[in-house]
């Protein structure tokens, strides 16, 4: 039997946000994997490594502020940090081998190298770190000790993203010209991070998997911040890549829409992948192609829009079998380390996403 700590969830089941059942639930069916339940906190269901009293929150916090402020954040935070500071236990518990670290970004490096250092293997919670020289440090630790070191990168896990990567592999889609991403909603604001930060490591690790992890070309950002002084509460993000592929990345948690939607172009065809849609991916055998017209050269001759041939086909909604993608993330996981399987968000797929939040 092997055993695996989760630290960072769970800490603010008291007040119903429930995370730490859903992460039990789906650790506890997965290759006989099951929570340490020797460390019980005081009042709380949950076996974590540390905890929050009321006495502390009061002490830090007017209660305007905690009813002004999304009490989520607020507490998970806090708990967080508390249990980074008892978190000895899991160090030093020789019988611990893997780790899964969801705590505020900020603390995600040292925690993360605590654990390589002490032989364990670690799933990070996206981003693993803020840095590329802190990235390369836990990939150098992790490959001289013989450890997975693996990112919360969820969304490559997602039956409907693997459709849509299926689908440019195929060349169905033809010659990727082109992709857009929406990630929106009003709230929830955080502090620790801006709203890219928050939002795009989902969007950039999509695209970088769907596009088989290239280097871009050139990144440019564009962001505001209006709630927070010096957090970003907007984002606009663009990305050229080889082959004249463009990419926009709009995220922002100041919005009356919530969306998460991804648009690819395609030379023969186009495809939308729509998280929160019945449909997560419709195909459109769209486009625009240039017709041949007999010239003095048997060439195209530039003679007007007449000499295009505009594809509009109905669209299609596959049938993708869903799974819950955080359960696939915590088995490949799981399989890594036990069967040496390939890491599909290991710390490369890892370093090109930071590097790309950092040129922004």
């Amino acid at each position: 039997m092997r055993r695996v700590v989760v630290t960072g969830m769970g800490m603010i089941t008291a007040i119903g946000c429930g995370v730490q059942d859903n992460w039990k639930k789906l650790i506890s069916s997965t290759s006989g994997i099951k929570l340490i339940d020797s460390f019980k906190t005081d009042d709380l269901p949950s076996r974590i490594g540390g905890t929050i009293s009321d006495k502390l929150i009061d002490n830090n916090f007017s209660d305007k502020e905690k009813r002004k402020m999304d009490k989520f954040i607020l507490y998970s935070l806090i708990a967080a940090e508390e249990a980074i500071k008892n978190s000895g236990w899991i160090i030093n518990d020789d019988k611990i081998e893997a780790v899964v670290i969801s705590t505020p970004v900020s603390t995600h490096f040292d925690f993360a190298k605590k654990c390589l250092d002490a032989g364990k293997h670690i799933l990070v919670e996206k981003p693993i770190a803020t840095t590329i020289d802190e990235v390369s440090v836990l990939s150098d630790l992790a490959e001289t000790k013989g450890l997975v070191a693996m990112v919360g990168h969820t969304f490559l896990y997602n039956s409907a993203v693997r459709y849509v990567k299926r689908l440019i592999d195929s060349g169905e889609l033809g010659d990727i010209r082109y992709i857009y991403s929406q990630r929106l909603n009003l709230g929830r604001i955080r502090s620790d991070v801006d709203a890219l930060w928050n939002f795009s490591p989902h969007d950039i690790s999509i695209i970088q998997y769907w596009l088989d992890n290239p280097n871009p070309t050139s990144i440019e950002r564009s962001g505001m911040a209006y709630v927070q002084d010096c957090i970003d509460d907007v984002v606009f993000m663009n990305i050229k890549y080889p082959k004249n592929i463009l990419v926009n990345i709009h995220v922002s948690w100041l919005d009356p829409h919530k969306v998460r939607c991804m648009t690819v172009v395609g030379s023969k065809k186009m495809v939308v992948y729509d998280d929160i849609a019945e449909h997560k991916v419709t195909i459109y055998d769209k486009g625009i192609d240039r017709m041949a017209v007999l010239g003095e050269h048997m060439d195209f001759d530039n003679s007007g829009t007449e000499n295009f041939n505009y594809r509009s086909g109905d669209p299609v909604w596959p049938k993708i079998q869903w799974e819950e993608p955080l359960k696939v993330e915590i088995e490949h996981y799981i399989n890594c380390i036990m069967y040496g399987t390939q890491c599909l968000s290991g710390v490369d797929q890892a370093r090109k996403v930071i590097s790309i939040l950092n040129a922004g």
